[in-house]
């Protein structure tokens, strides 16, 4: 079985402080032997320097090395001379004498010492006479310790160093394993929210705990379950939505059917142009419906090209113009000459027949509608505001939602399906364009459109 995120992090972040200690009590035992071995070569030189001093002063009261010939004991004699007088010397004194040692006189015959050969790791002291060299103290050093004592205070030291090393990998396994735990909470809840949106509650939500990729993290899953939870609450209204706007026409078709079936009504031109007026406000549905659809998916057919925009408002407004001098509706147009975009004209003519359609059913009579365009450097900007009945500013956010209707003003009695709106928004967002509505100073609703400008190959704008 493969170890799990806790598993792998718990690996990983022990075998970091396994190799930090490893790689400190590697260094710390190398740092003290080498050290240590310094100290004791730096006692047997500072010995041996004592001790060629006391030979120095014993030759001079001689005057040969005839006194050291007599008898071995007389150097152990001076030896312990030099500790009992040591404490002239700064520093503690010299322990432990019990280093190989030899003395020989100028001509490198021995005086004191084991017969043989001496070996070449020695440390050799000369003894002075008047400035001459009259023999030497040859101590002997290697890179190992010798002495019972230093070998034992060694073992107690690398003890002491295993005990530590022991105690810290026991510290290092508890703080991994806290650390590890603490590093994966927010990760197992985020695992946990993971499993709900998968279920299909979209309600879950995760508490951020920190401020740095994790908490980033918790804060996105919030922002994709509020999402999910938003869009799912669409499909169900946009269903419940659709089966109400359906109901609606298909009862009237039955219930005049069935009172022709029954004899209740005859089959008159007044009765049969009822059936064909709801028909048509079905398919008019359907068609939306299928617009809409199309234009979420992406699939509507987009064939762009270099278009003025002005003479397309134009025309959308001429072919409208008898239905709004029907409603005694005024209509000012203020528009540049000359606009070119790159659009397809056919989109871009439903948008306008669509927002044509909307001021037209939700505009009271004798009202007023005025279309005004303009541009910056980079957007070709149309103003369309009519007249009164007006929205709130919260319901002018809406009003781009499908099957969106105000219940004060502008609502299903005018005839609308409630899709134009949200069609006009996914026309103008696949030109790459904005729009947004606002309450009017004409007392009705403002539609701000926004569409880039084309450019020419030198920069300037056509």
């Amino acid at each position: 079985m493969k170890p799990g995120i806790s598993g792998k992090l718990f690996m990983a972040i022990f075998a970091t402080c396994m190799l930090v200690l490893i790689t400190m009590h590697w260094g710390v035992r190398s740092s003290f032997q080498h050290g240590f071995i310094g100290y004791i070569r730096q006692n047997i030189q500072l010995r041996t320097a004592m001790l060629a001093e006391a030979l120095a002063e014993q030759y001079q009261q001689y005057g040969s090395w005839k006194f050291l010939k007599r008898s071995d004991r007389v150097i152990f004699q001076i030896i312990r001379s030099i500790e009992q007088t040591s404490e002239s010397y700064q520093g503690p004194p010299p322990r432990g004498w019990r280093t190989q040692f030899w003395v020989v006189d100028s001509d490198m015959k021995l005086l004191v010492g084991h017969e043989g050969r001496i070996p070449a790791e020695t440390y050799r002291k000369p003894i002075l006479y008047h400035h001459q060299v009259v023999g030497w103290v040859i101590v002997s050093t290697s890179d190992k310790i010798t002495r019972q004592a230093d070998i034992s205070f060694d073992r107690q030291q690398q003890l002491t160093s295993w005990i530590i090393a022991g105690l810290s990998t026991l510290l290092a396994i508890i703080a991994t394993l806290l650390l590890s735990r603490g590093m994966l909470k927010p990760v197992k809840r985020l695992v946990e929210g993971t499993h709900k949106l998968a279920a299909g509650d979209f309600s879950a939500r995760v508490t951020p705990s920190s401020k740095d990729e994790i908490g980033q993290l918790a804060h996105n899953f919030n922002q994709l379950a509020s999402t999910l939870e938003k869009n799912e609450q669409m499909r169900r209204d946009y269903m419940a939505d659709i089966s109400h706007e359906l109901r609606t026409p298909l009862s009237i078709l039955r219930g005049e059917l069935e009172a022709l079936q029954d004899g209740v009504h005859k089959p008159t031109p007044e009765t049969l142009n009822s059936l064909l007026a709801e028909i048509t406000t079905l398919t008019k549905l359907v068609d939306d419906l299928h617009q809409l659809s199309l234009s979420d998916r992406g699939a509507l057919a987009y064939r762009k090209e270099f278009i003025n925009i002005s003479e397309l408002i134009q025309a959308a407004i001429a072919s409208y113009r008898g239905r709004f001098l029907d409603k005694q509706i005024q209509i000012d147009v203020k528009l540049p000459e000359t606009i070119m975009v790159f659009a397809d004209p056919s989109r871009l003519t439903q948008l306008f027949h669509n927002l044509l359609e909307n001021s037209l059913r939700y505009t009271a009579d004798n009202g007023k509608l005025i279309i005004k365009g303009c541009s910056n450097d980079h957007h070709f900007i149309l103003n369309w505001e009519d007249s009164k009945p007006g929205l709130s500013p919260e319901q002018c956010q809406r009003v781009f939602e499908r099957f969106y209707r105000s219940e004060s003003s502008r609502n299903r009695a005018s005839g609308g399906s409630g899709l134009g709106l949200a069609i006009c928004y996914n026309i103008v967002e696949a030109h790459g364009g904005t729009i947004h509505a606002k309450p009017s100073p004409l007392g009705g609703l403002r539609i701000i459109v926004e569409l880039p400008l084309t450019k020419s190959l030198d920069g300037e704008t056509l």
